[in-house]
């Protein structure tokens, strides 16, 4: 007691940190993703297009993007006092791809970022998380000028099992991009149940 009062104070919370991967084709928008919802300042690693990645780097219908991700990029967001997410945002390039196993050790998720002009790009990443049994959300980044589509056309599309989670979002808003990441920890954590529950009987 201190001064007739209890020197006992509640402990600190100390929060679950979770690792999120954040994939998809080249130019889908993985890097503005992780820099909307970032509490950080993210670390990019970005080079400039070259006119030697020119016969590798197929930029049709995203002729504007200048910058290309070579390693990661990294961002956190706090969820929650006691939920913590960590981004990791993967190259989308074929020649990059041998970085994707270092980077989805210890995930718990992944987002498989798409877009409707090029969603053919999309499917590499939705094969990578089904085959290593990776759970992850789809989630479509409405760019300006894209066909928008009904999401049980997208979900055809791209043969989707139904238990995958596809989201409509913006990926340079903050909001939005947060509820993709809550779809991805619930579904992630759903599946992690269900694998429980058939163990045991």
């Amino acid at each position: 007691m201190v001064f007739g009062r209890s020197s006992r104070r509640t402990p600190p919370v100390e929060p679950v940190t979770l690792k999120i991967l954040v994939a998809g084709g080249f130019g889908v928008g993985k890097t503005t993703l992780v820099g909307a919802v970032s509490e950080i300042r993210p670390l990019r690693t970005e080079e400039t297009l070259s006119e030697a990645g020119r016969p590798v780097d197929d930029i049709e219908g995203v002729e504007h993007k200048t910058t290309t991700t070579v390693a990661m990029d990294f961002g956190r967001i706090t969820l929650r006092q006691d939920l913590v997410l960590y981004l990791f945002g993967t190259p989308g390039q074929d020649r990059f791809w041998f970085l994707w196993d270092e980077l989805a050790q210890g995930a718990l998720g992944a987002v498989v970022l798409a877009d409707t002009r090029r969603l053919e790009d999309s499917f590499a990443a939705i094969d990578y998380f089904e085959r290593r049994g990776i759970p992850f959300t789809v989630a479509v980044n409405c760019f300006e000028g894209a066909g928008r589509f009904p999401g049980d056309a997208v979900r055809a599309a791209l043969d989707l099992d139904a238990e995958v989670p596809l989201l409509m979002t913006d990926a340079r808003e903050r909001e939005a991009v947060k509820e993709v990441l809550v779809a991805v920890v619930e579904h992630a954590l759903a599946r992690a149940d269900r694998q429980r529950e058939h163990a045991t009987t």
